[in-house]
């Protein structure tokens, strides 16, 4: 199994920082529509977000309000139609489709809500995939994977295959793999949303500690409000707008001031 990646594409230099240097994701007047057969829908409708670094940020809102777009956006699998986005001061719009690749293959953990697990690989190789393109060997890069199942509590299926686990194993699976490369930014959609009760508390606490370290920042999309406690902020989202940022501890928003 070879997946490794070219580290030919020398990335562009970060763009100016905000203001506020502790800022890892920088998000400004972001708008993103997709064409229909007949009609414009917009997805995006000028989203102004910044998330901190060492922070853990949840977007929520009722489905269909824009938040999977965003989370793309923020991650490079989407290009805005206008607006700025800069990842630790770094803009995808910047770069050729070689530096794109290689910044999110160094930077960027994304767990996407349909796992996309490899379904000829085992487990652990899934979760080896991102270190293999990064170029790292074989035999290291399956060991870095066989570690990081065990810490989301799947050390004994490292050797499965996806059709041999159930929907919260893949889930498992998609965070490790999610996890192992040490990404400065992880992108998180629904998460929790195949775990039971105490499964899910044990991934966000290990998410959580992955939140802590400063030089690194997270952005979970999730309608579990089991998890809500787990956040630094969260950011309510309706209709393609961030329309507040409110704690965890309180009810309703406080008006967006990011």
């Amino acid at each position: 199994m070879s997946l490794r990646g070219s580290a030919s594409a020398t990335l562009p230099p970060p763009a100016a920082q905000p203001a506020d240097a502790g800022v890892a994701v920088h998000c400004k007047g972001v708008v993103k529509g997709y064409n229909t057969a007949s009609t414009r829908v917009m997805a995006l409708r000028g989203v102004d977000l910044q998330i901190r670094a060492g922070e853990l940020m949840m977007l929520v809102g009722p489905s269909g309000c824009g938040k999977t777009t965003l989370i793309s956006v923020i991650a490079g699998i989407l290009d805005r139609d206008e607006g700025e986005c800069s990842v630790f001061g770094h803009d995808f719009a910047a770069m050729s489709s070689g530096q794109r690749t290689r910044f999110r293959g160094e930077n960027v953990g994304f767990v996407f809500q349909a796992f996309n697990l490899l379904p000829a690989l085992t487990a652990a190789q899934n979760v080896a995939v991102p270190l293999l393109i990064n170029g790292l060997p074989q035999r290291e890069a399956i060991k870095a994977g066989r570690e990081m199942l065990a810490r989301v509590g799947l050390g004994d299926r490292t050797d499965s295959l996806p059709r041999e686990l159930s929907g919260g194993q893949q889930q498992r699976v998609a965070i490790a793999r999610a996890l192992v490369h040490k990404p400065r930014l992880i992108v998180c959609d629904e998460p929790t949303s195949a775990l039971d009760h105490d499964t899910g508390h044990v991934i966000m606490r290990l998410l959580k500690s992955v939140a802590l370290d400063k030089d690194r920042a997270l952005v979970i999309v999730t309608h579990d409000a089991r998890i809500f406690g787990f956040a630094d902020r969260i950011a309510l989202m309706d209709d393609g707008h961030i329309t507040g940022i409110s704690r965890p501890e309180t009810p309703t928003a406080t008006p967006a001031a990011n």
